[in-house]
């Protein structure tokens, strides 16, 4: 039950003196001509065309919420902001109904509160943009006054942020306070929606489809990671919330398409961290007739093609560092990478266990028993990837810890798969996609092997695909990236918490 504080007290005690004075404090109507941006621009536009005396008969009807209030008797000032940006109405109690302007002067209608204006624009003496109001309505009371935050510049320029709203938590838990009084925040998810319309529009550019699959599923798969498991009670059936799309897209393939894409969620059972989120938006895409080095042409021209969309150049300001997402990318083997930053060539480690033996020497704290891929893997993530700040591409990784690739041509460890880098961060997956059912079976088979019974990433077998896949499939490249973390990059955010709405939060004490 909400029990009000003393400043909320105060406001509903004023919404009793509004519905005193017949005044409704959620009325069920508004009306708008111009957002607060397209008012200004056309009264600019008018006075370059006509000049500034013909500009003042333009009327508008604009709406949103007081962010400053100054009353100077007979004369008053307000503030509003909308989603486009602010604008200064111009009250006076000559132009204006008194019953009207008693609401401002007499402090019922206040900060935070929803209005609406109707006026002409003018220029004040400052030369600032403002609707002289003839008309003014309230149209959402605020019974909660929005948190204040404060800035102060340092000496080195940087930018400080306290009051009584700094915490950064209690910003994530209360997302709608946080974009209502950050318009910077509000910036950043403008932008994510803009690298989400550049991603769809360059794929239905190259001939792409774009599809649903479903979210719920009886076998998951597509990737090594640990599920969320449901029930559906009238199927009397487990299910579990996807963590791929990989295997029912490249179903479609088997079904005629020859290029799909899907972007939405994924929803792994892991732990987070300021770059994984239990649920995060990802792209997937799968193109017949072509191969990993295919694939790779396309990524870089795809996120290339998003830095110019979401910042106007394919160079990125990313905490402190210049990020150039121009094509070519460099290419390297992932042993080529390990030997480059740990001096292991880990080829003349041939099983789990010498190879084991060779990452304590570097002082690593390794979990025994692994497989030898896992072990590759974990070099590349402790030695490499930190490394890796322009965008490259790491190729070839061992078969083992990659079940639907096709093996390289010059032996049978590694396969023709992919992942990208940027900033330190790994941001995505590809394979020349394994089309061959009584390989992918065997490797379904040899990964349940290597699976411990505390392990909780295994790739469960799918008889299903499998059928699918014995119809014929055509060969194809396929690719897996985060959206959320590309968003990190474009907007200059550090924690994946930044980039998402409603990022998952432990519970509130």
């Amino acid at each position: 039950m909400w029990q009000p504080n003393r400043l909320e007290q105060e406001r509903l005690n004023k919404v009793e003196q509004l519905e005193a004075r017949q005044v409704a404090p959620y009325p069920r109507r508004a009306e708008r001509t111009h957002t607060t941006a397209a008012a200004i621009a056309a009264f600019t536009a008018l006075e370059a065309k006509n000049g500034a005396e013909s500009a003042e008969g333009l009327e508008v009807t604009v709406s949103g919420r007081i962010r400053r209030v100054n009353v100077k008797g007979k004369l008053s000032f307000l503030h509003i902001e909308d989603e486009s940006g602010r604008l200064q109405l111009f009250l006076r109690i000559d132009n204006l109904d008194e019953f009207q302007y008693l609401l401002i002067k007499d402090k019922l209608v206040e900060m935070d509160d929803f209005v609406q204006a109707t006026g002409t624009m003018m220029r004040t003496k400052a030369g600032e943009p403002s609707v002289l109001v003839h008309d003014f309505k309230l149209l959402s009371k605020a019974l909660s006054p929005l948190p204040v935050i404060k800035q102060a510049t340092q000496e080195d320029g940087t930018v400080i942020e306290y009051g009584e709203f700094s915490d950064v938590e209690q910003r994530y838990r209360q997302r709608y306070a946080d974009l209502a009084v950050n318009r910077a925040v509000r910036e950043v998810f403008i932008k994510r929606a803009a690298v989400i319309r550049s991603l769809r529009h360059f794929l239905d550019n190259e001939g792409f489809l774009e599809v649903e699959t479903p979210i719920l599923q009886p076998i998951y798969g597509g990737a090594a990671a640990r599920p969320f498991v449901t029930h559906h009670n009238q199927l009397h059936q487990d299910l579990y919330l996807r963590i791929s799309f990989e295997l029912y897209l490249k179903r479609l393939l088997v079904g005629g398409y020859d290029a799909v894409y899907e972007i939405g969620r994924d929803f792994r059972n892991e732990g987070v961290s300021y770059k994984h989120n239990t649920e995060f938006t990802m792209l997937e895409f799968y193109k017949a007739y072509t191969d990993y080095r295919g694939v790779m042409d396309l990524t870089e021209r795809m996120l290339a093609a998003a830095a110019e969309a979401v910042n106007s150049t394919t160079e990125v300001e990313f905490q402190g560092q210049t990020l150039n997402f121009a094509p070519p990318w460099p290419r390297l083997t992932i042993r080529e990478a390990v030997k480059q930053f740990c001096e292991i060539d880990y080829m003349d480690y041939p099983d789990a266990p010498s190879l084991e033996a060779a990452i304590r020497t570097l002082g690593d704290d390794v979990k025994p028993g692994q497989p030898w891929g896992k072990l590759v893997e974990h070099l590349l993530g402790e030695h490499v990837e930190p490394n890796l700040i322009q965008p490259t591409f790491i190729t070839d990784y061992p078969r083992d810890i990659s079940p639907f690739a096709k093996r390289v041509d010059y032996d049978d460890l590694h396969v023709e798969r992919f992942e990208f880098y940027i900033a330190g961060m790994e941001m995505g997956n590809a394979f020349t996609e394994l089309n061959d059912p009584r390989d992918q079976e065997q490797r379904f088979l040899d990964m349940a092997k290597l699976y411990r019974d505390e392990d909780d990433d295994a790739t469960p077998l799918d008889e299903d695909y499998l059928r699918a896949m014995r119809y014929g499939m055509p060969p194809n490249g396929g690719f897996g990236m985060g959206v959320d973390r590309l968003v990190m990059l474009l907007t200059d955010q550090r924690s994946i918490r930044d980039v998402l709405l409603y990022p998952h939060l432990r519970e509130e004490k």
